[in-house]
């Protein structure tokens, strides 16, 4: 490290980031503008902004501009407010580099409101983006543009419709491989690609750098240019297709350190791979602080050190020599060095791709090369591309047929949820004991037969003791590797650790509905409905991203109350992946409530389950489901419920677990209330009905249940005007502390059966 100042500098300078962070200093998290503009940006529906056009994306119902340097007009004052994402409400010729002057309501880029969820403020962030504008209407804009920038977003375009034509189905992949565009990613594609551990090819990284810029470099070379002029033209090349691809962190990094690479040549100097990573870093840190928890951004340079820096060095360390070793070396090490980083972020990690990258590395290459070589060739006959590109597609087949293996294989995914900071802190410590071990065996060996041979040479009647010190020596290697193994397993296994702490509930955020998860004392867990009636993909995009972040990898139990969308829409979703092999959290049971009439969303819920192979149950008032340490009582539906009321005739539980009462009434209204009277009793937790409706949690159902602490789910933009200000005045009368999830995101409540706690996800 003391011959690589510039690692240091780049230690010291995430250290002192970090730092910040830790203090309240506004560089990585929140929002870094002074509180007085951040005021007066809430406190204003309509707002001028300026600024210049970065980047624009065309959707199927909008034109997303990405504009930087971007200035608040406030009277004769332009206070600069860093970048903005615009959406407007309608087509404009928009070009890269004019200047826009754009009118609307500015909102905050929301972060994650559920542990595990995508955190887009952070991503934004990176951006250096922490507003966007909705139904922008652009009131003015420069005739003028930049040139060479334009020049490049008409390439991409151009590329992307060639590769649409030329690669067919495949058409997603390519483009995500070779111009950094994903949004024509199909989901499934995606969850393939992650169960696999195979996602990391369709970011632009050093692979396809070197393929670039090298060749290229190269051409040049051999056609007679000289260092210098390769070099610079390469080094130009490079960046601007960093530029051309959007600029992802991974990206840069490579042309980073691309860029290093042919400096070293052209100024004779040698190259160093980590000092070239470290510089890299640290223009990025620069740039943009809120890299430093980015997940793009560790997992980049995390890949690179394991295989540029550790991996060379423990094949010697191990004496491996044979090319298909050392590669399944660099894999399981990278996976090592990168698995706290999936899991912090994922909280699983596919165990599968240690192997499967085996493959998909040496042949990814192929996808690369046929994609790039067809958009030449399909600028002039796209049926000629559509061949050049065929080789890539039949890797792109394998790779297909690879990832639908892992779905079938059980536990090819390792959930463990996502660690504390402490136990990645042990975690590298333990790998850096493991390291130490290797090296001690490595150089008490080396020792110990350089002693042997001078004794062998000094005297050859010795030749019993000479070997017993070469026995002795293979020992003490022997032990170095078998305590660096232990040691490996030793930190691998502490992530699969998880101690009970009593019963949880955590009502998500899902918007406007309902979802709870319930882990019980005795290692169970239980989800109570799932849906939402104003987002999508809520079982993709905060059930089990929430699921995996807890470390749970089977659903003992899925609870219907009723079959409205509002509860349901996630379940219908999770069990359709389920039944696709497209996740690898298992369920167990749908219970369903126990209805003489059925109708067609309870079917469906039914013929799914039973697609995938989970059991079906039905239950009513009087069943009692017991687990290990706690049970759940089913109150409603009555016996012969007809179900055509479905609020109405909707499941309630109660959970006991010591002193511990839970209740969770569905969407009930005060008829129902009034008729499970005689069976209530005094709770610490209520789920309340219908979303806060006024229409339930009547007073005199709180008289008897008056519950310690009340969560309302519902969505802080509704039509039904959830949840009212009556059912709230009630529920604090009674003594109840209400908590929402439209204020606070997910809410959880711990118990051990005598005492109760409660967190909230947004303070």
């Amino acid at each position: 490290m003391k011959r690589r100042p510039v690692c240091l500098v780049c230690l010291f300078l995430m250290l002192c980031l970090y730092v910040t962070d830790l203090v309240g200093i506004s560089m990585i998290n929140g929002n870094p503008l002074p509180v007085s503009v951040q005021k007066y940006i809430s406190e204003h529906p309509k707002l001028t902004v300026s600024g210049e056009v970065q980047n624009c994306q065309a959707a199927e119902y909008s034109l997303s501009v990405y504009l930087k340097q971007v200035c608040l007009t406030v009277g004769s004052e332009q206070i600069p407010i860093e970048n903005i994402k615009v959406y407007l409400n309608k087509e404009e010729q928009i070009r890269i580099g004019m200047f826009l002057r754009v009118c609307g309501k500015l909102e905050e880029i929301p972060g994650s409101r559920n542990p595990g969820e995508f955190d887009s403020k952070q991503y934004y962030a990176c951006q250096k983006i922490y507003y966007q504008m909705k139904d922008g209407k652009v009131c003015d804009k420069s005739t003028g543009y930049s040139y060479f920038g334009q020049f490049l977003q008409e390439i991409r375009q151009k590329a992307g419709t060639i590769l649409d034509e030329a690669a067919g189905s495949y058409a997603g992949i390519f483009q995500a491989m070779i111009l950094g565009e994903r949004r024509n990613l199909d989901a499934e594609t995606k969850m393939q690609y992650q169960m696999a551990g195979i996602m990391h090819i369709l970011a632009i990284s050093g692979l396809h750098i070197s393929f670039a810029g090298m060749g290229f470099f190269r051409l040049l070379k051999k056609a007679g240019a000289g260092n210098g002029v390769a070099g610079a033209a390469s080094a130009f090349l490079i960046y601007a297709y960093g530029i051309m691809t959007g600029g992802s962190v991974s990206a840069m990094r490579a042309v980073g350190m691309f860029l290093v690479l042919v400096g070293a040549g052209i100024a004779g100097r040698s190259y160093d791979l980590l000092s070239a990573m470290a510089l890299s870093a640290i223009v990025l840190l620069l740039d943009a602080p809120a890299y430093l928890y980015s997940l793009s951004f560790l997992l980049s340079f995390g890949a690179v050190i394991g295989i540029g820096a550790l991996t060379p060095e423990i094949c010697s360390l191990l004496n491996l020599e044979k090319k298909t070793a050392k590669s399944l070396a660099g894999s399981v090490i990278v996976w090592l060095i990168t698995l706290p980083i999936a899991l912090r972020a994922y909280g699983e990690v596919s165990l599968a791709g240690v192997i499967l990258n085996l493959l998909v590395l040496p042949t990814s290459g192929i996808v690369l090369a046929s994609g790039i070589f067809a958009l030449p060739v399909g600028i002039f006959v796209i049926e000629i591309a559509k061949r050049v590109v065929f080789p890539g597609k039949c890797v792109l087949f394998f790779y297909e047929k690879l990832c639908e293996v892992v779905g079938w294989i059980p536990h090819s995914t390792w959930i463990t949820g996502s660690p504390q900071l402490w136990q990645c802190v042990v975690y590298y410590v333990m790998l850096g004991v493991a390291f130490a071990g290797l090296k001690w065996g490595k150089k008490a060996a080396g020792g110990k037969e350089s002693k042997a041979d001078k004794s062998g040479l000094a005297n050859e009647e010795k030749g019993d003791d000479g070997e017993r010190i070469r026995s002795g020596m293979r020992r003490r290697k022997a032990m170095g590797n078998v305590v660096a193994g232990m040691f490996v397993i030793l930190a691998v296994s502490f992530f699969g650790y998880h101690s009970c702490n009593g019963l949880t509930i955590t009502c998500l955020d899902i918007g406007q509905g309902d979802c709870c998860v319930l882990k019980m004392p005795g290692g169970e867990n239980f989800l109570i409905d799932g849906g939402s009636s104003n987002k999508k993909n809520t079982a993709v995009c905060q059930i089990l991203p929430y699921l995996k972040n807890q470390g749970i990898a089977t659903l003992d139990g899925i609870f219907v109350s009723h079959t409205d969308q509002d509860h349901i829409s996630g379940i219908e979703e999770l069990l359709e992946l389920c039944a696709q092999n497209l996740v690898t959290v298992r369920v167990k049971n749908l219970i369903l409530p126990d209805w003489n009439t059925t109708g067609e969303e309870y079917e469906k819920l039914k013929m799914l389950a039973e697609q995938t192979g989970i059991l079906v149950q039905t239950v009513r008032e009087g069943n009692l489901l017991k687990t290990k340490e706690a049970q759940i009582e089913i109150l409603a539906p009555e016996n012969g419920a007809d179900g055509s009321d479905t609020n109405e005739d909707g499941m309630v539980m109660e959970v006991h677990f010591g002193k511990f009462r839970g209740l969770f009434t569905g969407d009930i209204g005060a008829e129902t209330e009034k008729k499970l009277l005689d069976s209530m009793e005094d709770v610490d937790f209520l789920k309340v009905a219908h979303h806060g409706s006024k229409y339930s949690t009547c007073q005199g159902f709180l008289d008897v249940v008056s519950p310690e602490i009340a969560v309302i789910s519902c969505s802080a933009k509704n039509t039904y005007g959830h949840p009212s200000a009556d059912t709230i005045k009630r529920l604090e009368d009674c003594g109840a502390q209400v908590e929402y999830t439209m204020k606070n995101g997910a809410i959880t409540v711990q118990t051990d059966g005598k005492g109760i706690w409660m967190d909230r996800f947004i303070d």
